[in-house]
């Protein structure tokens, strides 16, 4: 199984993120700025989280962010994959979190290096329940939401993604070979914060509350 994740997706995330990694003057240049091509990443399998798991804080990583995301699950074997067929190659989703190590980010950005560590780490890739795509809107007209503690730090929509579901398949599927079973963390939209022991997590994806994290 692989894990993919889609960075800097959804403009008023990359404003707040570039706030965090960059200067004022590179913040108001680039953070409405679509990226030429999607960015790609990867986590290790090991930090698959599985619904019901409790999140253990690391206490030796600094602040460690949600990113509530809509999470799609590949059904089938494919490389170079056209656009118009990408919808083929996927049949549910749900609302994950790509947990990321922000202190050890910063220092990554800064130093030009890449972001394995602060990404991929044990745990941090936590997953919902899934949703079959029969049983809700168009895969690019998904509402979701993150609740912390009963309050609503984040929500979304699909339709604004700078690059669509199917877009990034096609994409991701020139370099790599999708396998059933594969996952694709399709992008956070702005109001990412930090977790601490104790916080409770849910997420929504309409009205169904398919994800909930307990920090411990």
């Amino acid at each position: 199984m692989k894990i993919f994740a889609i960075g800097m997706n959804y403009a008023a995330h990359n404003k707040e993120l570039h706030g965090t990694l960059l200067n004022k003057e590179e913040n108001q240049r680039e953070g409405d700025a679509m990226p030429d091509e999607p960015v790609i990443f990867t986590k290790a399998d090991s930090a698959l989280l599985t619904p019901g798991k409790p999140f253990f804080v690391p206490e030796d990583m600094g602040r460690i962010d949600y990113e509530a995301e809509v999470v799609v699950r590949i059904c089938r074997l494919g490389k170079n994959i056209p656009e118009r067929f990408a919808h083929r190659y996927y049949d549910a989703v749900t609302v994950g979190l790509d947990l990321t190590a922000r202190d050890l980010q910063r220092r990554a950005s800064h130093a030009g290096r890449p972001w394995t560590i602060c990404k991929g780490f044990d745990g941090s890739a936590v997953i919902g329940e899934w949703v079959e795509l029969s049983l809700l809107p168009a895969v690019q007209a998904l509402h979701f939401r993150l609740e912390k503690n009963g309050e609503t730090v984040q929500q979304g929509c699909t339709g604004d993604m700078f690059y669509t579901v199917d877009q990034i398949i096609a994409y991701i599927s020139r370099f790599f070979t999708l396998k059933t079973g594969d996952l694709l963390y399709t992008g956070t939209p702005a109001g990412v914060g930090p977790v601490s022991i104790g916080d409770r997590l849910e997420g929504w994806l309409e009205d169904r509350k398919v994800l909930q994290l307990n920090c411990k």
